[in-house]
């Protein structure tokens, strides 16, 4: 669940770069987004396998 927690404060975090992006027309905004979109979907990707694995295991369990 940390995790789901951990991506949502990602988001919340980048909410101000959005805003300097797309109203302000800010670029370093926009290269602070793609930064950490990119880092969301390596986080997002980690997940992912977790939910994958934790799934098997409780398959397995039965």
């Amino acid at each position: 669940m940390q995790q789901f927690e951990d991506l949502l404060q990602a988001v919340r975090n980048m909410e101000n770069d959005f805003e300097k992006f797309y109203t302000k027309g800010q670029a370093a905004a926009g290269t602070r987004l793609r930064k950490g979109l990119s880092q969301m979907r390596k986080d997002a990707q980690t997940l992912r396998k977790s939910i994958q694995e934790l799934k098997v295991q409780r398959k397995a369990n039965k």
